[in-house]
């Protein structure tokens, strides 16, 4: 049987939970969610589902470090890793005109350098590794009314 182990950040709730529940429906093995926040009762239940399959681990995407260790756990807990799902995000409801720079930084914190630092520490894993891995970008305006996407993860190797 062929292992799948996915990551995916901002998966404890919200369209990165969906992400992981389609990961789990499409034959991944493991789903880890790299996230800075606990996991609550939407988690709990899809990882009931899915036992021994969805486990949540905390880092921070701004800190590159903390993203490099959380994968680097996850490698030797799981042997391995074959995607990638760049999905942790935020957004700020209110007229961009009315943003403060300390709202534009946390912004581009999150959703730019976070997005980097994710995408090249899962690189740096799969260079490490030898495996030929995916890693998939998200972006959503719809970030507190997720849609359940069910398409499939063609990321995973052998999922065809």
């Amino acid at each position: 049987m062929c292992q799948l182990i996915s990551l995916v950040t901002g998966a404890n709730r919200g369209i990165g939970l969906g992400i992981a529940e389609c990961c789990l429906s499409n034959g991944a093995t493991k789903v880890y969610s790299i996230d800075i926040g606990e996991t609550g009762e939407d988690f709990a239940a899809l990882s009931k589902r899915y036992p021994g399959q969805l486990f949540a681990v905390v880092a921070n995407v701004t800190e590159e470090s903390t993203i490099s260790v959380a994968i680097d756990k996850i490698i030797e807990e799981a042997g391995a890793l074959h995607g990638m799902v760049v999905n942790a995000g935020r957004t700020n409801h209110k007229a961009a005109l009315d943003f403060t720079q300390e709202d534009i930084e946390t912004l581009f914190n999150v959703n730019l350098f976070g997005a980097f630092y994710t995408a090249r520490a899962a690189a740096r894993a799969f260079i490490k590794l030898g495996i030929k891995g995916s890693i998939v970008f998200t972006a959503s305006m719809a970030s507190y009314r997720p849609n359940k996407v069910k398409a499939a993860f063609d990321f995973f190797p052998g999922n065809h």
